[in-house]
């Protein structure tokens, strides 16, 4: 599992494989639980889970995480 996160966007991706992820994803929005503001799509690729992305991530994904995601211009 790889995560990146945008500090300018706030907005991370939580890639599930290490394969590169080609266009032609399927994307579907979740519904958040009752009573949470959220953003998250869900991208299939070929009958399978391949990643996550996550608006608003600051306030609904743990900071431990994003302090070690990928930044933009990061390898």
């Amino acid at each position: 599992m790889r995560v990146t996160y945008d500090p300018a966007a706030d907005a991370a991706y939580i890639y599930l494989t290490n394969e590169q992820l080609a266009p032609g994803r399927d994307s579907m929005p979740l519904d958040p639980p009752e009573g949470v503001s959220a953003m998250v799509v869900l991208d299939w690729k070929d009958g399978k889970i391949v990643g996550l992305e996550v608006l608003d991530a600051s306030a609904l994904l743990h900071p431990d995480l994003l302090a070690q995601a990928a930044r933009p211009g990061q390898a």
